[in-house]
C-alpha cells in the first residue's frame, strides 16, 4: 500500500496505487533515461468513474517526470466545452509556441506554422477553407518538432473523454505515429462517457497502447483506514474508519472530501460521530456541494457561475465582467472560492489581473456548479458571455460556443454571428464546429432571403468530410427560392461533386444537367456543360460515349481557351480522345490549348475549388497516356506539392499521390510508383473504403507490383482491399478490369482472368480504347494462345489497329510485343526487335525492358539480354530481372 504523509491531500488519493506508480515510472524513466531522443514514444491510458484519483495519479506523473528533468505539458477535457474546437490541444500546445518569438516559433514549425498555427491560436488562418485531415497533420508534426526541441516530454491529457472532437482526432493521430514521436503520452478517462465520432477515436487511441488499459480500483476499507488516519489523526477508531469507507464507497476523491470536512468541523473520529459522516459528505457533491456554494453568500456564487459559463479560458477580469463585479470584488470572491476549494487558489499577491486563467478544483465541481445554475439564468448568462467574449476581442468562433447554448429567437444578428463564426472554424480546419453553429443559426431561423445561403455554407462546410450530409443541405438550398447567379451555379458544382465523391455519378450528371437547362447560353451554362462531360467523361458505363464524343469535340473545336470554361472542355475534350484512343498528337494539341504559357490558368489552380481536382487529373492523364510523361509527371508533381503546401491531406493528397504513382510507373520508375501509390492508400483509408480515390490507389498499386513481380504480395493486397467487383461507376486509371484478369493470370487463374477480359472487352464494345490504359486485348490474346489461337491472333491485330491510330511508341510498341508473342521463328525475331525499337524511343523504361529480354530470348543474344537485365534491375522489375538472369544462364553467360 502507498504510504501518504498524514494530511498531505495531494497524494491521498494514491493509496493503493502501486502497481500504477511502477508502471508511470517505468515509462518516465524509459523516456528521459536515454542518451539520445531516439526510441519510439509511448502511451499510458488510466480509465475509472469519477473521483477514483485518475488526476491525482496525472499529478503525480508530472512530479516524477519533472523530478526527472522531463519538460510536462498538462491539458484537460470539459463537460461544458466539447464544443470548442482545438480546446485541449491548445492547452497542450499552445503556451510553449506563445513563449517563442514569432520568428522562432515559424523556423521550428516551418511549413507546417502556416497550417497548424491558426489551429493553435499563435498564427492568423488563410482565405481558404482549411483541410482538416492536413490541419490533424499539421498538429502531430508540431508535436514531433517541439519534442526533439523540449525532450524529454510527457504530454498529459486529462479527462480525454470530454475533449473536443478535433483534439481526440488529433491524438489518434498521434497515437498512432509514436512510434516516430519521442513522448510519453498520458491519458486519463471515464469509460463510457464519449459517444460517437469521439468514442471512435478514444477507441483508436486505447488500441495503440503497448499496456493494458490501467483502470483504477475503490480503495478497500484497509487503505480508508489508513488514509484516515493519515488525515485526522491515528486515534480514529475503527468503527469510524469502516463507516467513512461505507459512506464514501471508497472513492478517493469523496473520502478526500469528507476527510478534510471532518478536519474543518473539529468532529472526534470516533463511533459515536458516524452519523454525521453522511451529511458532511453530501456537502461535497451535488446538491450540498452547491448548497456549501450557496453558503460563501451571493457575490461568490455569481462569480461561480460565470466561471463555470465561461468554461475554458477562464481568466478574472471576464468573470468580473460577466457576474458585473468590480475587479477587487471579484479578486475577493477568488480568494474565497478557493478557499472552500471549489476554484484554483489565486497566485501569491491575490490578484490574477495579468491575464492568467482560473480553473475548477475538480471537474466534477464544475460540472454540478453550471448545472446549479437556474436554466432561464444559465441561457441568458450564456448570451452575456458571448457578447462579453466578442467584447475582448477573442472573436466570432470563441463567442459562438456561448450563442449556441441561447433559445431561437429570431434574431438576424445572432444568424450572422454564426456564419462569421462558421467561416472561422472553417479557416483553422474544424468543420464539425462550423456545421453546430450553422445549423445553429437555422433554428434561429434566418430570413427568407439568408435562408438558403446558410443551406449553401452548411453544404460548403461538410464537403471534405461528408459528402453524404453536403448532398443534404446543397439539395435543400438549391430547393429554395433566393439563391441565384453564380452563388447558384457553384452549388450545382459542389452538389454533383459530393454525389460523385458518394458514388452516385448518375445522380451527379441529373443535377447538372437540370439546372443547365434552365440557364440561357453564356458562361454559367458552359460551366455546366463543361461539368456535365467532366462526369460523363469519367463515367464507366458510357452508354452514350460515341455520340457524347461527337458532342464534345464540337464544342471544343469552337473553343480559344479564352476563359477557365473553354479551358474545362479542352482538357474534358482531350481526356475523353484519350481514353477512346484517338490520335495523340491531336490529344496533346487540345490539351496544350487549355494551358496559358504551358501553365494552369489562374483559378484553375490545384487548390482552387472553382473546379476541382477532378479536371486537372484528366488533363494529366490524357498527358501520361500520350506518351508525354514528362508533363504528365511535372503536373501531378505540381499537385503533390500544392496539397503538401496548403495542408491538404485527405481524399485530395491521397488522390495527387495516387496519380504521382501513376507517372512512375509509366516511366518505369517502379520503386518510386509503389512509395507513392502506398501512401495514397494509407490516406484513403483515413478517407474511406470502396470510394473512387481508394480504388484509384488499389488498382494503380496492384497494377506495380504485378510489373515489378511481387505476384504473391499484389494478390494478397488485392484480397485485403477487396480489388474486385463490383467495381466503381467512375473510371479508375489503369483499368480495373484490365489489371484484375493481369492479377488472375499472374496466379494462375486463366479461366477467370478471361472472364475478366471479356468483360472489359464488352464495356469498350461499340467505341474505341486506349491500349495503354485498357491492355486487355494484349493479355487476352496470351491467354487464349494455346486454346484458340485464331481469336488471339484477332485480338493482337485488333491491339495493333487500336496502338497505330492513338500513335504512340509505347502503344505500338507494346501491341508489338503481343505479336511476337503469338508467332514463332524469324516473323517472332522480327517483331520483337520491332518492339524493341519503338519501346525505346518510349520513356518507358518498364515496358523497354521487357521488350529488350524478349528479344534477346528470341534471338540468343547475350547483349540485349544484358541490357534488359541492367534496364529491368534499374527500374525495380525484380521479376523481369530474374527472367534476364536466367536467360543469361540458359545461353552459358558468365
Amino acid at each position: 500500500m502507498t504510504e501518504a504523509r498524514p494530511g498531505a491531500a495531494a497524494s491521498a488519493s494514491l493509496w493503493e496505487r502501486d502497481a500504477e506508480l511502477a508502471v508511470i515510472t517505468e515509462a518516465v524513466d524509459a523516456l528521459s533515461d536515454d542518451a539520445s531522443p531516439s526510441e519510439p514514444g509511448s502511451l499510458l491510458v488510466f480509465s475509472g468513474e469519477a473521483g477514483i484519483g485518475k488526476t491525482a495519479l496525472l499529478a503525480e506523473t508530472r512530479r516524477i517526470a519533472e523530478e526527472r528533468g522531463c519538460a510536462v505539458w498538462w491539458a484537460r477535457g470539459g463537460e461544458t466545452v466539447t464544443s470548442v474546437p482545438f480546446n485541449v490541444v491548445r492547452q497542450l500546445l499552445q503556451p510553449v509556441l506563445l513563449s517563442l518569438m514569432p520568428e522562432e516559433a515559424r523556423e521550428y514549425l516551418g511549413d507546417w506554422y502556416e497550417v497548424a498555427g491558426p489551429a493553435l491560436g499563435i498564427a492568423d488562418p488563410g482565405e481558404r477553407q482549411a483541410d482538416p485531415q492536413g490541419v490533424c497533420d499539421g498538429l502531430v508534426e508540431v508535436v514531433s518538432r517541439l519534442a526533439r526541441r523540449e525532450w524529454p516530454l510527457v504530454l498529459i491529457v486529462d479527462d480525454a473523454h470530454w475533449a473536443d472532437q478535433e483534439t481526440l482526432h488529433w491524438l489518434a493521430a498521434c497515437c498512432e505515429r509514436l512510434a516516430d514521436l519521442r513522448v510519453l503520452l498520458v491519458v486519463a478517462l471515464r469509460p463510457g462517457e464519449a459517444s460517437g465520432e469521439g468514442a471512435r477515436h478514444l477507441d483508436a487511441i486505447t488500441a495503440t497502447a503497448r499496456r493494458p488499459v490501467s483502470t483504477l480500483s475503490a480503495l478497500t476499507p484497509e487503505a480508508t483506514a489508513g488514509l484516515t488516519r493519515a488525515t485526522v489523526g491515528a486515534h480514529a477508531d475503527a468503527p469510524f474508519c469502516r463507516e467513512v469507507w461505507a459512506v464514501t464507497g471508497g472513492n478517493p476523491y469523496e473520502t478526500v472530501e469528507l476527510l478534510a470536512k471532518v478536519q474543518d468541523s473539529r468532529l472526534d473520529p470516533v463511533e459515536a460521530s458516524c452519523a454525521e459522516l453522511r451529511d458532511l459528505n453530501r456537502s461535497a457533491r451535488g446538491n450540498g456541494l452547491v448548497a456549501r456554494l450557496e453558503g460563501l453568500g451571493i457575490d461568490a456564487t455569481r462569480f461561480a457561475w460565470a466561471a463555470a459559463i465561461l468554461g475554458t479560458g477562464i481568466t478574472l477580469d471576464l468573470v468580473a465582467e460577466l457576474a458585473t463585479m468590480r475587479p477587487e470584488e471579484a479578486a475577493r470572491c477568488a480568494e474565497l472560492l478557493s478557499a472552500a476549494r471549489i476554484l484554483s487558489a489565486p497566485d501569491a499577491a491575490g490578484r490574477r489581473t495579468d491575464g492568467a486563467e482560473l480553473d475548477f478544483v475538480h471537474p466534477l465541481i464544475a460540472s454540478a456548479v453550471y448545472r446549479s445554475i437556474p436554466d432561464g439564468l444559465r441561457t441568458a448568462m450564456h448570451g452575456i458571455a458571448a457578447r462579453v467574449v466578442t467584447d475582448s476581442g477573442l472573436g466570432a468562433a470563441a463567442a459562438s460556443r456561448h450563442l449556441l447554448e441561447v433559445h431561437p429567437d429570431d434574431d438576424e444578428e445572432l444568424v450572422e454571428q454564426m456564419r462569421e463564426a462558421a467561416r472561422e472554424h472553417l479557416a483553422v480546419g474544424a468543420p464539425e464546429a462550423a456545421r453546430r453553429c450553422l445549423e445553429r443559426a437555422l433554428a434561429e431561423p434566418p430570413t427568407p432571403e439568408v435562408h438558403p445561403y446558410v443551406l449553401y455554407e452548411l453544404g460548403c462546410a461538410t464537403l471534405l468530410t461528408s459528402p453524404a450530409t453536403t448532398v443534404d443541405y446543397l439539395r435543400a438550398a438549391l430547393a429554395m427560392p433566393g439563391l441565384e447567379g453564380d452563388d447558384r451555379v457553384d452549388a450545382v458544382h459542389r452538389l454533383s461533386q459530393a454525389l460523385l465523391h458518394n458514388d452516385q455519378l448518375d445522380d451527379a450528371i441529373r443535377t447538372v444537367d437540370e439546372e443547365a437547362a434552365r440557364l440561357e447560353p453564356g458562361p454559367s451554362r458552359m460551366r455546366l456543360q463543361a461539368v456535365h462531360y467532366m462526369w460523363e467523361s469519367i463515367h464507366a458505363a458510357e452508354e452514350d460515349s460515341p455520340a457524347r464524343s461527337r458532342e464534345l469535340a464540337e464544342l471544343a473545336r469552337a473553343c480559344t481557351g479564352r476563359d477557365n470554361s473553354e479551358r474545362a472542355l479542352l482538357i474534358l475534350r482531350g481526356f475523353d480522345a484519350m481514353t477512346h484512343g484517338e490520335n495523340a498528337e491531336e490529344v496533346v494539341e487540345v490539351c496544350d490549348r487549355a494551358l496559358v504559357n504551358g501553365r494552369l490558368a489562374p483559378g484553375l489552380g490545384w487548390t482552387d475549388t472553382e473546379w476541382g481536382i477532378e479536371l486537372l487529373l484528366m488533363l494529366g492523364s490524357a498527358y501520361a497516356y500520350s506518351d508525354r510523361l514528362d508533363r504528365a509527371d511535372s503536373l501531378f508533381t505540381e499537385g503533390l506539392r500544392a496539397y503538401e503546401s496548403a495542408g491538404w491531406s485527405g481524399g485530395h493528397l491521397a488522390l495527387a499521390h495516387a496519380y504521382v504513382g501513376l507517372a512512375h510507373r509509366r516511366r518505369g520508375r517502379l520503386r518510386e510508383a509503389e512509395a507513392s501509390l502506398r501512401e495514397s492508400l494509407r490516406l484513403a483509408e483515413r478517407v474511406g473504403r470502396r470510394l473512387p480515390l481508394y480504388w484509384s490507389a488499389t488498382c494503380g498499386l496492384v497494377d506495380t507490383l504485378l510489373v515489378r513481380g511481387h505476384v504473391e504480395e499484389a494478390w494478397s493486397l488485392a484480397e485485403r482491399y477487396g480489388f474486385a467487383p463490383p467495381y466503381p461507376s467512375t473510371i479508375v486509371l489503369p483499368d480495373t478490369r484490365s489489371v484484375r484478369g493481369r492479377l488472375l493470370l499472374a496466379v494462375g487463374r486463366t479461366e477467370e482472368a478471361v472472364g475478366e477480359l471479356e468483360a472489359a472487352e464488352k464495356a469498350c464494345a461499340g467505341r474505341g480504347h486506349n491500349t495503354v490504359l485498357a491492355p486487355w486485348a494484349g493479355d487476352l490474346a496470351r491467354a487464349l494462345a494455346a486454346d484458340d489461337p485464331r481469336r488471339a491472333a484477332d485480338l493482337a491485330a485488333l491491339a495493333r489497329r487500336r496502338a497505330e491510330i492513338l500513335g504512340t511508341d509505347t502503344a505500338i510498341g507494346e501491341a508489338l510485343r503481343v505479336a511476337a508473342a503469338l508467332e514463332t521463328g524469324q516473323r517472332a525475331v522480327r517483331l520483337s526487335g520491332q518492339a524493341v525499337a519503338y519501346l525505346e524511343a518510349s520513356a518507358c523504361q518498364y515496358e523497354h525492358a521487357a521488350a529488350l529480354v524478349e528479344y534477346g530470348i528470341a534471338t540468343g543474344s547475350v547483349p540485349e539480354l544484358e541490357r534488359g537485365r541492367s534496364l529491368a534491375e534499374s527500374c525495380g522489375a525484380d521479376g523481369l530481372a530474374l527472367r534476364a538472369r536466367d536467360a543469361l544462364e540458359a545461353v552459358g553467360a558468365p
